[in-house]
């Protein structure tokens, strides 16, 4: 029977606004019927029933003869991914480029509507030419960008497509996805291509800015602001973007628009300019001034909360004009950083000042050394972390064009392992931070304390960090008792716990302000590093594939575990690859390259593992 040879024709999802004509080029649905034998060679070849069509063109039939909807055999073909029959009827003299249908399109194009990429992979090798315009004025790119078929676009780009080619209205891709493709992929997508974003159409002289908002597609009007479009080119009518926002009253995008163009004037202002130069000094300078503030205004002799209290809210307020006005989203992230900095300073200071006396009176110079020891090991540590490449995968665009073209003729262009954004192969355990804006190779998380991701490259560095910023911190709570037993007039035990806690506030809010900022990063750095050993060590796993397993946990039916992975050889196994370790022999750690790692391999003698 025929149904048994396949799973049957296909007919492209034509969207209403992608096609004026609707299904008019694309026939069907079509009958199922019982003989092969009574099959007609257009139904043959929609089934894919090789056999019977080689029979019937030994017959004699012409494989150049359109059929009455003006459609032939290599169109129907190509729309239901019979690579076998294309094959067959281009060696029988089918013209690759033959014009077809109410669209008047080619088989490529047909492929590409269906989103058939080894269909376009094998049109391409047999002569298909990309850049022939359809009835509707369409080429390859343009259709492929309308159907949203993104690892066709890349492969045509990839093979040699201009990103700026135009089609019978002048407009790009570009223009075509601000214009009808909705949701920020399409657009993000193809801006990693560099197209032009000055170019206009031929008709109302729009750039791609103009139609997204002439289309109310936010998101790539956010996008194409974001890459540097143009707010000062005119449409034939005269008409800057910032006009058609006015005029699609969408309060939104006129605000994005107006914010877009306050930011660009300042960039033009030299002293802002010098601003954004020392722009992370700044922060760091600020950050530091503000927690002083916060201690110095907690140790004011007044004995007003209230009075403290407004000042606080005000030295808050400050702090908040001063991020938004003066910091840079790209440099945004670097707060918490300058925060965690200024806070191990004024630590260092309160222990110079405040705690140096009693501590070289009761321990001697050796432990006051060690404090030191502890701070300049977590600076160093910091600092290797904050400049260390975590492990990102980088790519020349050249090598990155030969690597989509390879993974898409051995069937491999799957996006759920091709960085769409970074344009590369993602390897085994490597995760596209949207921080950063990279592929960062076993990847773990994107520190907020450092600013940086952490990957294979950094993340011994990043527990050492951890190690010292709790030594550091147990450190300045014990110079903190020290303190609070010697100089103010308590006890814990005779005056009980909230006695106590407001008598050594009241003693040296400084000092209690200080102690609350230690107690905090003891906590968390502690915390973080005893689930991060326990992560590398008994699960032999990131963070982020950590997680990504219990979420796996939660939705799946079937039992999850943490610890068979391939990634999991045993405790000491786990430690000695990740600290390539030997031990004195103990060990042989694995010498794994993650940046260049594509295949899974089951270094474990569990077979019955999980994938991560």
């Amino acid at each position: 029977q025929c149904k048994g040879h396949c799973h049957g024709p296909h007919r492209p999802h034509m969207h209403s606004n992608h096609s004026a004509h609707g299904d008019k080029d694309l026939p069907g649905p079509y009958p199922l019927v019982e003989d092969p034998s009574t099959c007609d060679i257009v139904k043959a070849t929609q089934y894919g029933m090789l056999e019977r069509c080689r029979e019937l063109v030994e017959a004699g039939y012409d494989v150049r003869q359109p059929d009455k909807e003006n459609v032939t055999l290599l169109h129907w073909a190509a729309i239901n991914n019979r690579q076998e029959l294309v094959k067959y009827y281009i060696s029988k003299g089918a013209i690759v480029d033959q014009l077809g249908g109410d669209l008047n399109s080619t088989p490529l194009h047909w492929a590409i509507r269906q989103g058939h990429l080894p269909m376009v992979i094998l049109l391409l090798k047999c002569g298909a030419d990309p850049s022939l315009i359809d009835g509707e004025g369409f080429s390859s790119i343009h259709l492929a960008v309308l159907f949203q078929h993104m690892p066709i676009v890349a492969y045509l780009i990839s093979k040699g497509q201009n990103i700026d080619t135009t089609d019978l209205s002048g407009q790009t891709p570009l223009m075509l996805t601000a214009q009808k493709a909705m949701g920020p992929e399409p657009t993000r997508f193809l801006l990693k291509f560099n197209p032009s974003l000055s170019a206009v159409d031929n008709v109302q002289k729009n750039t791609a800015l103009h139609w997204a908002i002439a289309s109310g597609n936010i998101s790539a009007v956010d996008l194409l602001l974001e890459a540097g479009a143009s707010l000062d080119v005119k449409n034939v009518k005269g008409e800057t973007p910032l006009d058609l926002a006015y005029q699609s009253q969408n309060h939104f995008m006129v605000y994005m628009m107006k914010e877009e163009e306050r930011m660009r004037s300042r960039k033009n202002n030299r002293l802002l300019k010098i601003v954004e130069k020392y722009e992370l000094f700044l922060m760091l300078a600020s950050s530091l001034t503000f927690m002083w503030a916060i201690g110095y205004v907690m140790n004011l002799s007044s004995d007003s909360w209230l009075l403290k209290g407004g000042l606080l809210l005000c030295l808050l307020f400050g702090m908040a004009l001063f991020v938004r006005h003066l910091v840079g989203l790209k440099n945004l992230r670097y707060l918490p950083t300058a925060f965690l900095l200024s806070s191990v300073f004024w630590m260092s200071m309160t222990w110079f000042f405040w705690f140096l006396a009693d501590i070289l009176y009761t321990q001697g110079l050796y432990f006051n050394l060690t404090l030191y020891t502890d701070v300049m090991g977590l600076l160093y540590y910091f600092y290797k972390t904050w400049s260390t490449d975590p492990g990102y995968i980088k790519t020349s665009e050249e090598e990155r064009k030969e690597n989509i073209v390879a993974l898409a003729e051995t069937g491999c262009l799957d996006f759920r392992t091709f960085c769409t954004s970074c344009l590369v192969r993602k390897p085994l355990r490597s995760v596209h931070c949207l921080a950063c804006q990279a592929c960062v190779a076993r990847y773990d998380q994107h520190s907020l304390w450092t600013g940086q991701c952490i990957g294979v490259g950094n993340h011994c560095y990043y527990l050492l960090f951890l190690t010292f910023l709790t030594m550091t911190s147990v450190w300045l709570l014990y110079g903190t008792l020290l303190y609070w037993y010697n100089h103010c007039p308590t006890s814990y035990h005779q005056d009980g716990a909230w006695t106590y806690f407001t008598q050594v506030t009241y003693c040296s809010p400084w000092v209690s302000y200080i102690s609350a900022l230690a107690c905090f990063h003891t906590v968390w750095a502690s915390l973080w590093l005893a689930v991060q050993l326990y992560q590398i060590a008994f699960l032999g796993l990131t963070s982020h594939e950590r997680m990504n397993l219990l979420i796996q946990r939660k939705s799946s039916k079937h039992p999850v575990s943490l610890r068979r992975t391939p990634y999991n050889l045993g405790c000491f196994q786990n430690l000695a690859d990740f600290f390539q370790c030997r031990c004195f022999g103990m060990f042989k750690p694995n010498i794994i390259d993650w940046t260049k790692q594509y295949n899974v391999f089951h270094l474990a003698k569990e077979k019955n593992v999980h994938s991560v």
